[in-house]
């Protein structure tokens, strides 16, 4: 009998190749995306350069920008692939959250919200503007996806449940969970507390992400010391041991909140007040923010202004005169 050929032989292992590759053995490359918002400045880049173990400094981040890393599950398997955006300008940049939020990518999303803790006063209108902007596209994204997939909508809404304590079952009547994994870092904390970097702080986060972008399993240890980095995986925690803000009780019921997140927040915003609209109001056109200054770029812009307004006043006129001669 003929030996076989070398085309043979390599069809025929491409083809059993194909074969186990269906079986679930890790052949398969999944994809999964990370959307980064938060507080201005708040070191949003310096988080996913550390995750993707790129060695180069950060640059200010103009509005959405895009970037990707790749990890293999174990030898000699194909690279998973994680999809970061990060929205830059803190919340004056709202519109530009619809774009790496889809139908498409909503199965496999995960948000990172990144709060500067060195600007206390910012910190809850950061927070809220950015989570109820989010929220409200994820939901209208969900309510377009449970037309034409109602089974991938209620196994999403069923994996973020199975996240929420089930040793405090009185828990859920005050539980609103967010649609999509959330996580929420705390930057900065080296000038909260006027100490050093520290590197199993970064460590930690960069766990947590690694979580988000490729699966790595999910850390379980938990820090709930006021007087340290507090540490808290989703589900491990619980508004008996999170306990009433540290407030005398005969001041909680003059706040009249209606559930126990306005009820921090009152608390919070008395100790520290958030900034009016006009002070906290970011630059929506980054041509005009100051840290992205450049003298001859910034003449030609004004020259351009002016000639922009003198076409403007001139046409004004014509038409006028066209309207004075009909």
């Amino acid at each position: 009998m003929p030996s076989e050929t070398l085309w043979e032989i390599a069809k025929a292992e491409v083809e059993k190749r194909g074969i186990n590759g269906s079986e679930g053995d890790g052949a398969e490359i999944a994809e999964k995306f990370v959307f980064f918002i938060g507080s201005k400045n708040g070191g949003k880049t310096t988080i996913i350069l550390r995750c993707l173990d790129r060695d180069e400094p950060p640059k200010p981040t103009l509005a959405l920008e895009y970037t990707y890393g790749r990890r293999a599950k174990g030898h000699n398997t194909p690279k998973d692939i994680a999809h970061f955006w990060e929205l830059g300008g803190g919340t004056s940049l709202l519109d530009l959250i619809s774009i790496p939020i889809t139908g498409d990518t909503l199965r496999t999303f995960s948000l990172v919200l990144v709060l500067d803790l060195s600007k206390p006063n910012d910190l809850w209108p950061t927070m809220e503007n950015l989570l109820q902007a989010t929220k409200s596209h994820v939901d209208k994204v969900i309510m377009k996806l449970g037309k034409t997939n109602a089974k991938a909508v209620s196994e999403m809404r069923q994996k973020i449940w199975n996240n929420m304590p089930k040793d405090h079952p009185q828990d859920h009547e005050l539980i609103d969970p967010f649609p999509v994994p959330l996580v929420i870092i705390g930057s900065k904390y080296d000038v909260f507390q006027f100490t050093s970097k520290s590197e199993a702080l970064l460590l930690k986060i960069r766990g947590v992400i690694n979580q988000l972008a490729f699966g790595i399993d999910k850390s379980k240890s938990i820090c709930v010391d006021q007087n340290k980095p507090l540490f808290i995986t989703a589900g491990l925690d619980s508004f008996g041991q999170i306990g009433s803000p540290p407030v005398p009780e005969n001041d909680i019921g003059k706040l009249h909140a209606h559930s126990p997140m306005e009820l921090w927040k009152k608390v919070y915003e008395k100790l520290f007040p958030p900034k009016s609209i006009n002070t906290l109001k970011d630059i929506k056109d980054p041509a005009r923010d100051p840290q992205y200054a450049e003298n001859e770029v910034d003449e030609m812009r004004i020259q351009k202004d002016l000639e922009l307004e003198q076409y403007k006043r001139s046409s004004s006129k014509s038409w006028k005169q066209i309207e004075l001669d009909s």
